[in-house]
């Protein structure tokens, strides 16, 4: 293995090549043609997001490629196939014959097309595969939701704050190689969190900075019904310094998922199922006087939806379509009944079970 010290220099892009043998690519495509491999970057790795935030901002110094010499003066990029792909296409767009409107789009709006590339040369390829373990797994600390939403923010009140939201967040979207959709709903969520760190957590014990949980707000803000409950209209708001939250439900909404009880447990869980959960119980009325009004639990309260109902049904439904499919299958196999007989007898108890839970409720409720 070479120990030579890596080495930097910029390198004109005629003289790099994308390494056709990245294991990240399917075999299909390994030791495959630079074209084909550009058009599968460019269908897979979201390359779009990456060209425009190229062609608005530049090449980074601090992003350097990765690189071996191949041959003499020719340059195979271990690390960094992406950043090379979307340079190529914002340089050469007829190297593909996918996406040709999204590539053009694309060039129209660039202000910059790389031709002359930072690198680090490395003697080896094993070499860079030692420093990015150490880099990914030792060095470099993955920015959390709230820092990145922190650093858009600043970005938005420096430089696009006097544009409409939707505009400045394209234009944000454009700079970082993201979707306007998300840097709107970040933004947004920032004033949200903003609000409530202005509100001192609302003194619940244990949160502060260190301790929220960005995502949350994130990701409520993508549900509709508590979007609305929080007071946040997305589809409306056009500058973020006239949003009006909804205080009370805001305290609620923080309450529910950050204050722990005498056992530690909050009322919500941020997780997908909870705040879907939640969704759906602050879109009917008296689910969401249950829950919140009368202290129902998030399930007791998803109850008076109906979606219990429907959900009971679908697993019904489920599993019947599936002993349909073994009852159409059991003259094909080759099976013992001492094999199976634990799993019909589990079937029959389970659904006997099931009918008489059904036949104790309407005796209960002719009382």
């Amino acid at each position: 293995m070479s120990h030579k010290k890596p080495e930097f220099d910029i390198i004109p892009l005629d003289k790099l090549f994308l390494d056709e043998n990245n294991p990240r690519l399917p075999k299909s495509l390994q030791g495959g043609r630079e074209e084909d491999i550009l058009e599968y970057m460019l269908l897979d790795a979201s390359l779009i997001e990456l060209m425009l935030a190229i062609g608005k901002n530049d090449f980074f110094p601090g992003e350097q490629l990765l690189v071996v010499e191949d041959k003499k003066g020719i340059y195979k990029v271990i690390e960094g196939n992406r950043r090379l792909s979307a340079v190529k296409l914002l340089n050469n767009p007829d190297l593909v014959s996918v996406q040709k409107s999204k590539v053009r789009q694309v060039i129209e709006e660039a202000e910059f097309f790389p031709k002359d590339i930072p690198c680090l040369i490395f003697g080896s390829a094993e070499a860079i595969h030692n420093y990015l373990g150490y880099r990914h797994i030792t060095g470099i600390k993955e920015w959390k939701l709230l820092e990145k939403a922190r650093y858009l923010y600043e970005l938005w009140k420096n430089e696009y704050s006097e544009e409409t939201l939707d505009e400045a967040s394209r234009q944000l979207a454009k700079s970082i190689g993201s979707r306007k959709d998300y840097v709107k709903r970040i933004l947004i969520g920032y004033q949200v969190y903003y609000k409530i760190e202005d509100e001192a957590f609302y003194k619940i014990p244990g949160l502060d900075d260190t301790s929220f949980y960005f995502n949350y707000i994130a990701d409520s803000l993508n549900k509709a019904n508590i979007s609305t409950y929080l007071g946040v209209d997305m589809k409306e708001i056009d500058d973020i310094k006239e949003i009006t939250l909804n205080d009370e439900h805001l305290e609620n909404w923080t309450r529910w998922l950050f204050e722990k009880n005498s056992e530690g447990r909050t009322r919500l869980i941020g997780d997908s199922g909870n705040l879907t959960s939640l969704n759906k119980v602050l879109g009917h009325e008296a689910a969401k006087k249950a829950f919140i009004e009368k202290g129902y639990s998030l399930d007791n309260a998803l109850d008076l939806t109906g979606e219990s109902e429907a959900q009971f049904f679908t697993y019904l439904n489920t599993a019947l379509a599936n002993l349909e499919n073994a009852d159409r299958l059991v003259v094909k196999v080759n099976v013992k009944y001492n094999d199976i007989v634990d799993q019909i007898k589990e079937i029959r108890s389970l659904a006997v079970k099931i009918g008489r839970s059904i036949q104790d409720k309407e005796d209960e409720d002719e009382l």
